[in-house]
């Protein structure tokens, strides 16, 4: 067998890194693609590595011979590589095709170790790796039946979208027989060539030969390996973070992410947190009929989205404010502070990062569990002169709740003495007490120094869309933040969703439940297992200790390396007499079940 590497292409979408450098040569994480690639096949055993190539020609031949490659690389020059595309490049390979069974290979995808040998030892003689369709992909899709068979190659003009769960993509990594090559690749080729000329793409070829009776060509389906095709600077970006041989690293690319990971389809995230029961599929699929609508309209400004934030939560348009997510309403709430800000510690530290730490005073209970209660805290802060005061219950990352008879006797101890309680209630529809909002007209008005935030983003599972609110009866203060954003501060599909969300307060009603009774079950699996003590927690998420040999983050380290699942290492947010704390969000049951098989094996090592 032989392989047959496509390296002619100039790149021209990865701008500056193929200024100088034929495409092949741009390095990730340190390691060109070629290298990468010729290595991968020299553990092969093949008898030869064809490459054609064509930009930068010359400096790709130099560089290859400075590798340590035992495969005889020979070349295949294609001059005319500006004006023509890969089919040429494939056709100038004709003779080597004939001579061998071959691996066929472009240069611009980089790829998990082992899918050559996978592909190499499948006894199937003529197959095309496939891997289903998500949405970073681009190029050519497919279909495939039961049996293996390629059922339809489907080039983009007849691409539609709601065929995506048929759709299979082609990894561009092939394996022809030397009888695929002579008796039917071959000859459509040459055909296909003088038909329709060289600026044409090799994919469809195949494309043709499906529709023999017999035309041998198979598919092969990974099943979660790791591949990308690296076409611009932010493919570059993710092939990166998804191949880094070292572990911390790796942790820390994704956490650097802060999202986005739609991108990486085999990822499970436990460390964002959103509710994973809402919004239904009717709700998503009002959102789909308007898209047209939504993308080419401009949204509403500030006195709509109020009116629209006003009706979804039942207090008056002059008391509510509409974010671009609650972290917009939180940067620009705390500007509004000159003095002393008390915070209860750990927490969300989107609240004491967006404020002086020198005018900062953080209560840090001292339980075993972090656990307080309303007492605690006005014990704490009695006579701290404090201008405001932020809670966030339930607190992030424990999960610890105050009743809302407490939190309202807070707020009147607040109230008397001139403090600003800052509430932030993201979390508190997950709590088994119901009812308990602050997001009331009466409660605004009794409690005048009382500020209420809330990320629709967290509650409602609509992280994409980027809503918060925040609420109080000090209107000066609200006109404040309305003035302070930007007049159309959230996009239309933002204020769509709050034109509409009102209707499916029973589908919300019914997702807390499935969310809760979750919960319930996550923590009692995870209480299970050996090395994991599990915080009480009134969110969507668990604090876990935990208590045997391994520490937070390496376990965060190997979870995501080896099982593609990201949890929240919370080493750097809690040091407390050298304990270990990890947060998981509650996903469903068939995630939660993912994520408790996984910590049992890796904490039974």
């Amino acid at each position: 067998m032989q392989a047959i590497i496509l390296a002619a292409g100039m790149g021209k979408r990865l701008k500056t890194l193929t200024a100088d450098n034929t495409k092949c040569m741009v390095k990730v994480n340190g390691v060109t693609l070629i290298e990468r690639a010729l290595h991968q096949l020299d553990e092969l055993g093949l008898n030869r590595i064809v490459i054609v190539d064509g930009y930068q020609s010359q400096k790709l031949r130099d560089y290859v011979a400075t590798l340590d490659v035992d495969t005889p690389i020979e070349w295949r020059l294609n001059p005319f590589y500006d004006k023509t595309n890969n089919i040429y490049s494939l056709s100038l390979a004709i003779g080597d095709l004939e001579e061998d069974d071959t691996l066929l290979l472009e240069s611009d995808i980089i790829f998990q170790d082992g899918i050559l040998r996978d592909l190499v030892d499948d006894p199937r003689p003529t197959l095309a790796l496939v891997d289903k369709y998500e949405s970073w992909m681009d190029g050519t899709v497919v279909k495939v039946d039961e049996n293996d068979d390629i059922v339809a190659f489907v080039p983009g003009k007849k691409f539609k979208y709601a065929d995506i769960a048929e759709y299979y993509k082609t990894v561009n990594i092939y394996k022809f027989s030397r009888h695929f090559s002579v008796t039917h690749y071959i000859p459509f080729l040459e055909a296909y060539v003088k038909a329709l000329g060289n600026n044409e793409y090799y994919e469809q070829v195949l494309r043709v030969i499906m529709h023999l009776d017999d035309s041998e060509l198979k598919a092969k389906r990974l099943t979660g390996q790791l591949w990308y095709e690296i076409d611009d600077i932010q493919d570059l970006d993710i092939a990166e973070s998804m191949f880094v041989d070292d572990a911390d690293e790796h942790l820390y690319r994704f956490e650097a992410r802060y999202g986005g990971y739609w991108r990486y389809p085999g990822l499970i995230d436990f460390c964002y947190l959103v509710n994973p029961y809402f919004p239904p599929k009717r709700l998503l699929d009002e959102m789909r009929a308007s898209f047209d609508t939504l993308v080419t309209q401009y949204p509403s400004g500030m006195r709509v989205n109020s009116l629209l934030a006003a009706k979804t939560f039942g207090v008056a348009q002059r008391r509510i404010v509409v974010g671009n997510g609650a972290a917009e309403l939180i940067k620009s709430l705390l500007g509004t502070f000159e003095g002393t800000v008390g915070f209860v510690r750990p927490t969300f530290e989107e609240y004491p990062n967006r404020y002086v730490a020198d005018r900062s005073v953080s209560f840090v209970p001292q339980t075993d569990d972090f656990s307080y209660t309303a007492d605690d805290v006005m014990a704490f802060f009695e006579g701290k002169d404090l201008e405001a005061l932020v809670i966030i219950n339930p607190d992030n990352p424990t999960g610890n709740y105050l009743p809302k008879a407490d939190v309202l006797r807070l707020a009147a101890w607040c109230g008397e003495r001139g403090i600003r309680l800052v509430y932030d209630e993201s979390f508190s529809d997950f709590s088994d007490e119901l009812g308990n909002t602050l997001l009331d007209d009466a409660i605004l008005a009794e409690f005048p120094t009382l500020v209420v935030v809330k990320s629709i983003s967290k509650s409602y599972g609509v992280p994409g869309v980027r809503l918060g609110v925040a609420a109080s009866a000090d209107t000066a203060l609200i006109d404040f933040i309305k003035g302070d954003v930007a007049i159309w501060n959230i996009n239309s599909f933002g204020e769509f969703f709050l034109q509409i969300a009102e209707k499916y307060k029973g589908d919300y009603a019914k997702a807390l439940v499935g969310l809760r009774d979750a919960r319930a079950k996550l923590a009692a699996d995870l209480a299970q297992i050996d090395g994991i003590r599990v915080l009480p927690s009134q969110a969507n998420y668990l604090m876990l200790e935990l208590t045997g040999g391994m520490g937070s983050r390496e376990l965060a380290k190997r979870l995501l390396f080896d099982r593609q699942l990201l949890i929240k290492d919370l080493s750097k947010k809690i040091k407390r007499d050298g304990r270990q704390f990890i947060r998981v969000a509650v996903r469903s049951h068939e995630d939660n079940a993912v994520l408790v098989e996984a910590l049992k094996d890796m904490l039974s090592r």
